[in-house]
């Protein structure tokens, strides 16, 4: 008799020693030519800019727009499953969910008040 996990850990292993593996291969086969441009900061669409001695303070934009990605995940990963499972859910599944949907409102309206939604 063996233990049906073995198959699982041993896919696990090997996965990290990919992983490892892959990561190691380009630390020492990569390229180590670095220059000015590459070395910058890539502040995703934002021209970087010298920052204060003490670090610099992102807009509150930048963590919003964030946070609409975060917020339409979480939203996707719940609703799929619930929608394939509907017919075995009955009413608690439906309520659960509308529960569910109300929650997540409150960091959308947060973010419409804060004007996450108003392109420049």
């Amino acid at each position: 008799m063996t233990n049906p996990f073995i198959p699982v850990l041993v896919l696990m292993g090997i996965a990290g020693v990919l992983a490892l593996g892959g990561v190691g291969a380009s630390a020492i086969l990569g390229p180590k030519r670095y220059n000015r441009a590459k070395l910058e900061a890539y502040e995703c669409g934002i021209q970087p800019t010298p920052h204060a001695v003490g670090g610099g303070r992102f807009p509150v934009k930048y963590y919003l727009v964030a946070m609409t990605f975060i917020v339409f995940d979480i939203e996707v990963v719940f609703l799929y499953p619930w929608a394939v499972s509907f017919a075995e859910l009955a009413t608690f599944g439906l309520v659960a969910m509308m529960a569910f949907l109300v929650i997540i409102t409150v960091p959308f309206v947060y973010e419409w008040r804060r004007g996450g939604f108003e392109w420049d």
